[in-house]
């Protein structure tokens, strides 16, 4: 199929299996809805990358709208730090920054940080991206080989999260069983199980998505970040000084830090009013489904022993010879 033209016909020369019900269509090795895969196209085809894009990337239910929060929010500290010199007049030191009006107090992070192939190029017709100022901040979904080839050779910067297969499965599991109606109830675990060990979920093959980024972030470890959802909760200060060091914006002091930490913590976002009853316009699903336990380990919840142990040796088997570990 070429990556400038697409029809809806062309879908019939695709392989098909369905996810949760839902049609996944296979091209270039990896499951796409029909219009995430016709954006795809649109994507590839019309996206020039500038040398100061930054690109967030991951596969679902990974960390994306934490990673969203955090990269926003580290892009924004200098103005955040302006406003601040201004409102501190008459203050000490020792008041705290977290008073000052925050934007993701008005929108969901998806508002700022919107995905390439789900939000952006799925409008018709798409917006002029080029238009926008720099440094233009985008997510994506999409495996590593799917992106336009300026990404890869320009010198945009690309930022990607993966987290331990079992609980990036049970968190999509429960998000996509807010689809369901109350009468259809939860969809059967372990028909999802099969279907997401398999690689047919969305944008997947779960773990050659990973293994894609992966591989290519030890060839180009200054053009691409290669974060761990339980590295982020287990070191925040270091994961987070790290990452905006990556984005050529460090922090000034250790307040800086923490104030990003904590603009952008789950138990923040999902308590603020935009999130608790905020609609996605994209997705049509309630903000309240993107924040839900944010637990590492909480597959140990639902996940029987035996497809847990099943789980834990696929993910051996996949990423053997590769430097790869991920906690399982």
């Amino acid at each position: 199929m070429d990556s400038s033209d697409f029809t809806e016909s062309m879908l019939d020369q695709l392989p098909m299996e369905r996810f949760w019900d839902i049609p996944l269509y296979q091209w270039d090795g990896f499951w796409y809805r029909s219009y995430h895969l016709q954006a795809t196209m649109a994507l590839r085809s019309q996206y020039i990358a500038r040398d100061d894009d930054i690109i967030l990337a991951s596969p679902m239910k990974t960390g994306t709208t934490w990673l969203k929060a955090l990269c926003f929010s580290i892009l924004q500290k200098d103005g955040n730090a302006a406003r601040l010199n201004g409102e501190m007049v008459g203050k000490t030191e020792e008041d705290d920054p977290r008073h000052i009006r925050d934007p993701l107090v008005d929108n969901h992070p998806a508002v700022y940080v919107q995905t390439l192939e789900v939000q952006v190029f799925t409008a018709k017709p798409p917006p002029d991206v080029s238009a926008m100022e720099s440094p233009r901040l985008f997510h994506t979904h999409l495996p590593y080989t799917a992106l336009p080839d300026s990404i890869k050779t320009s010198n945009c910067k690309l930022v990607y999260i993966t987290r331990n297969p079992k609980d990036t499965f049970v968190s999509m599991w429960h998000f996509f069983n807010k689809l369901r109606t109350p009468e259809q109830g939860p969809y059967p675990f372990e028909q999802a199980f099969e279907s997401f060990i398999n690689g047919v979920s969305h944008f997947g093959p779960f773990f050659d998505h990973v293994l894609q980024y992966w591989n290519q972030s030890l060839k180009s470890p200054n053009k691409i970040l290669f974060l761990k959802y339980e590295d982020l909760k287990k070191d925040p200060k270091g994961e987070v000084k790290k990452l905006a060091s990556f984005l050529g914006k460090p922090f000034n002091n250790e307040k800086e830090v923490e104030d990003v930490i904590w603009r952008c913590s789950l138990e923040r976002l999902k308590n603020l009013e935009v999130n608790k009853n905020g609609i996605d316009p994209w997705v049509g699903m309630q903000n309240s489904a993107f924040f839900r336990s944010g637990i590492v380990g909480d597959w140990k919840n639902i996940m029987s022993k035996e497809l847990s142990e099943r789980l834990d040796q696929i993910t051996r088997q996949k990423f053997k010879d590769s430097g790869l570990h991920l906690e399982i």
